[in-house]
C-alpha cells in the first residue's frame, strides 16, 4: 500500500455534536530553573530538550491539539526554531490551522510569533496532496524556550485513530497524551461495518500505563459523542538511541498504536481483514481480457514456468514506474483517452503505474499464463517491522509477488524498478506481512537474500612511480542490492549527476588527493547483468622514507572508519543484507624497486556468520593484493555485539597494513611485469558457513 493507504480512514454514519476544546490557549510560565538551564545531565551535549509535550485527540471535534515546549541548549538546537508540520490534503485528509507560538529568552522577555505559516507541496499522488505548514519562531538564541501549538483538523466525515510517539530524538522531561474516541457507528472505506471498540498496542517505559475513564454525558448529548477518555502521562523519557546499523527506529521506540476493532484476538482480526484485503486485491488483479490478450502474445505454450515468469517480469519492468517519475492527474488521463483505474487492464493500457500497481499487474499476467501467483503486502524494513499484535493494515507499505514455479514458491519485487527477477529489494527481506494463499490469507515472513547474490567486486590496475604517485584504472562491479541502489539513483537525475555521485563514491574510498574520472558505465538499465563502473585514477598512494616507499595496501578501505567504536550497544545491529566484497589491486612498480614486505596472508572468521581473508601474489615488477569479506548474516542481537565488534576490530586493523617497497640490490634487473588485469576472484578461505539470517 502506498502513501494515503497508511492512513486509517473511517466514515461516520452519524455525526457527533461538538464538545468543548481539550486545551485552552494559555502558555506555560517558565520556572527560574528552566530559564537558566544550559544543559541536561541525562544527555551531555544535547542540542535541546523537550520541557513539555501534549497531544490531545477529540473525535467529537474531529481534531488533534498539539503543544510543544522546548529549550534550546546549544547552536545545533537553533534548528528547532524551524518547524515543518506535514498534512494530507484531499478527501479524507486533514489540515493544520490555529498555529501560534512564542519565544521566551533566558531573561524572561517574550517575542510573539505574529507571522503566518506558509504552505509547501511535498508530494502529489493519486488525488492526494502531501503538504506541510512551515514557519520559523522569532528571535531564537541559545538558551531560548520556544513554544508553539497547532490544531490538526480531520474531514468531518472521517476519523483517524492516533499514534502516540512517546520517544523522539530529544530527551523529554514531561508529556501528556489524551484521546476521546468517538462513540459513532463506523464503517470502513469499502463499505464494510467497523467497530466503536478501541484497542491498542503499548510499548512503554516500565510502570507507565494508559488510564481509561468514563466521560459524563447528559440526556441532551448526542449518542455519538465520546463517552470515555484515555490518558497517558510520562516523564524523563530518554532520546531514541542513535547508532549505526540500527533496526527501524519506529520498531524500538516507546509508542502507543491505536485502532478500532471488535475482534477478540489477533487471529480473528487478521482472518477478517485478510479476507477483505484479499478480495479487493483479486478484484483489481483479475486477470481480465486486456491482460489475457497481452500474455497470449508474450509467452509461448512451450515455455517453461520459469521462462514464462521471467518474460512477464521483464515486460512489467519495461513499464514506467511512477514512483521514480511522477503520477499523472485524472485530467491528463482523460485527455489521453484513458478511463479511471479500476483493474490491471487499466495499468497495462497506460504502460505505467506505481510500485503496488505494477506488482499486481505482474500477478495478473502470471495468472493469465496459467501460473499460481499471489499478492503479498509487506512492511518496509527501512521504516518499520511488521508486528502481528498491532491489529492494523497500516503496517503494510508495499506489495510484492509470489509465484509458484515448478512446485516452489518464488518471490518477485516488480514494484522496485530495476530489481532483478526472483530477488527482493533488501527492505522487503526478512520482514513480515500478509499474503494471499489458496482460500484465504496468512501472515508470513519474507526470505533473506543469499549472500552470494549480493556481490561487490572492486579491482584496480595501477602503475606506481618512485615517489608513490599512481596512475591507472579501477572498476567497481555490483550485483544485487548494491546494483539496485545505483540504478535507482540514476533515475533521479541525468547522466552528469549520476557520474558525479559515482565519482564521489570512489573518491571516498581512495587515499586523499587522488583524481577520479568515470570513463564508462555498463548495464545501467539491464537489471539481469552486473552493473560495472569504470574509472581512471591518478594520485599518491605511497610516501617515501629514505630508500623505502610505503604504499597503501588495501586501497579501497583507506578511509573506512571503525564500524562499531562504542564498547556497548543498546539495540541490535541490522546490516541490511548479507554480501560478499572481493578486491584485487595490482600495483606495477618501477625498475629499481622490489617488495621488501607485504601484508601477511590472513584469515579471520566470526563463526557461522562472517569471514575475511587477505593474500598477495608477486610477479617480477608487480604485486597483486587480494581482499575478500563475507557477511552472511543480517541481524546481530545485543548479546552478539562484543564478539561482532571484536571481529570487525581485527579486520579494520588488518586493513591498515602497509606494503613496503625498497631499492633493489645493485646489479639485479627485475623482469618485465605481467600485463593481464587482475580479477577479484581469490576465494574466501573459511571453515565456517555463513547462516544468511
Amino acid at each position: 500500500m502506498k502513501n494515503v493507504s497508511r492512513i486509517a480512514k473511517l466514515y461516520a454514519l452519524t455525526m457527533p455534536l461538538l464538545a468543548a476544546s481539550v486545551y485552552g490557549q494559555k502558555w506555560t510560565t517558565p520556572t527560574p530553573e528552566e530559564l537558566s538551564m544550559t544543559s541536561i545531565p541525562e544527555v551531555p551535549g544535547a542540542a535541546a530538550v523537550y520541557l513539555n509535550k501534549e497531544q490531545a485527540t477529540d473525535d467529537g471535534l474531529h481534531k488533534y491539539d498539539f503543544y510543544v515546549r522546548l529549550k534550546v541548549l546549544n547552536e545545533k538546537g537553533l534548528d528547532y526554531a524551524n518547524v515543518e508540520l506535514p498534512f494530507v490534503g484531499g478527501m479524507g485528509g486533514y489540515n493544520i490551522d490555529a498555529v501560534a507560538g512564542r519565544t521566551v529568552h533566558p531573561d524572561g522577555s517574550i517575542v510573539e510569533f505574529k507571522d503566518k505559516p506558509y504552505e509547501k507541496l511535498v508530494v502529489k499522488s493519486a488525488g492526494f496532496q502531501y503538504k506541510a505548514k512551515v514557519f520559523t519562531l522569532p528571535a531564537v538564541t541559545v538558551g531560548s524556550i520556544i513554544e508553539y501549538r497547532y490544531i490538526l483538523r480531520m474531514d468531518d466525515n472521517y476519523f483517524m485513530s492516533p499514534d502516540w510517539n512517546i520517544q523522539s530524538e530529544l530527551y523529554t522531561r514531561k508529556a501528556h497524551y489524551m484521546w476521546r474516541p468517538t462513540n459513532a457507528l463506523l464503517q470502513n472505506e469499502d463499505g464494510s461495518q467497523s467497530s466503536q471498540s478501541v484497542a491498542w498496542t503499548p510499548i512503554l517505559p516500565a510502570g507507565d500505563k494508559i488510564v481509561e475513564k468514563p466521560l459524563y454525558t447528559s440526556a441532551t448529548t448526542s449518542s455519538n459523542a465520546p463517552n470515555k477518555q484515555l490518558d497517558l502521562d510520562v516523564h524523563d523519557v530518554p532520546p531514541i538511541p542513535k547508532e549505526e546499523f540500527m533496526p527501524p527506529i519506529g520498531s524500538i521506540s516507546y509508542r502507543v498504536l491505536f485502532y478500532y476493532t471488535d475482534v477478540k484476538s489477533a487471529k480473528e482480526f487478521w482472518a477478517q481483514e485478510g479476507k477483505r484485503w484479499s478480495k479487493a486485491r483479486d478484484k483489481f488483479v483479475g486477470p481480465n481480457n486486456g491482460v489475457k490478450q497481452f500474455v497470449a502474445g508474450a509467452v509461448s505454450p512451450t515455455d517453461t514456468q520459469d521462462q514464462k515468469a521471467r518474460k512477464l517480469y521483464a515486460a512489467v519492468e519495461q513499464m514506467e514506474n511512477t514512483e521514480f517519475t511522477r503520477e499523472r492527474s485524472t485530467r491528463e488521463d482523460k485527455a489521453g483517452g484513458l478511463k479511471q483505474i479500476s483493474n490491471t487492464d487499466d495499468i497495462l493500457a497506460r504502460k505505467r503505474g506505481n510500485g503496488d500497481q505494477l506488482a499486481e499487474l505482474f500477478v495478473a499476467m502470471c495468472r493469465a499464463a496459467g501460473l499460481k501467483a499471489y499478492v503479498m503486502g509487506v512492511a518496509d524494513r527501512s521504516e518499520r517491522i511488521f508486528v502481528p499484535e498491532y491489529l492494523s493494515l497500516r503496517q503494510i507499505d508495499d506489495y510484492i509477488a509470489i509465484v509458484n514455479i515448478d512446485g516452489k514458491e518464488v518471490f518477485f519485487d516488480p514494484g522496485q524498478r530495476f530489481c532483478e527477477p526472483e530477488h527482493l529489494a533488501w527492505k522487503h527481506t526478512l520482514i513480515g506481512g500478509l499474503r494471499q494463499i489458496d482460500g484465504g490469507t496468512t501472515i508470513v515472513g519474507t526470505p533473506s537474500t543469499p549472500y552470494k547474490d549480493e556481490h561487490i567486486d572492486r579491482t584496480a590496475m595501477l602503475t606506481l612511480d618512485e615517489h608513490g604517485l599512481a596512475t591507472g584504472t579501477a572498476t567497481l562491479a555490483y550485483t544485487g542490492d548494491a546494483a539496485l541502489r545505483w540504478r535507482q539513483e540514476g533515475l533521479k537525475g541525468d547522466d552528469t549527476s549520476l557520474n558525479e555521485d559515482l565519482k564521489a563514491n570512489l573518491e571516498h574510498m581512495l587515499p586523499g588527493g587522488m583524481e577520479v574520472r568515470v570513463t564508462s558505465v555498463d548495464h545501467l538499465a539491464e537489471f539481469d547483468k552486473p552493473l560495472a563502473i569504470h574509472y581512471e585514477v591518478k594520485g599518491p598512494i605511497g610516501s617515501s622514507t629514505g630508500k623505502r616507499l610505503l604504499v597503501t595496501a588495501n586501497l579501497f578501505e583507506t578511509n573506512e572508519k571503525p564500524k562499531f567504536p562504542e564498547p556497548k550497544r543498546e539495540v541490535a545491529v541490522d546490516m541490511r543484507y548479507p554480501s560478499i566484497t572481493s578486491d584485487a589491486v595490482r600495483i606495477k612498480y618501477p625498475e629499481g624497486l622490489v617488495v621488501e614486505s607485504a601484508p601477511p596472508d590472513s584469515k579471520i572468521s566470526y563463526p557461522n556468520s562472517a569471514a575475511f581473508n587477505t593474500s598477495s601474489k608477486t610477479a617480477p615488477g608487480s604485486i597483486t593484493l587480494y581482499r575478500n569479506f563475507i557477511n552472511g548474516r543480517t541481524l546481530y542481537l545485543e548479546k552478539d555485539y562484543a564478539d561482532l565488534r571484536g571481529f570487525y576490530g581485527k579486520v579494520e586493523t588488518k586493513d591498515q597494513e602497509t606494503l613496503v617497497l625498497t631499492r633493489a640490490v645493485p646489479g639485479t634487473t627485475p623482469a618485465a611485469p605481467t600485463a593481464e588485469a587482475p580479477t577479484a576472484s581469490a576465494p574466501v578461505a573459511t571453515t565456517t558457513k555463513p547462516s544468511g539470517n
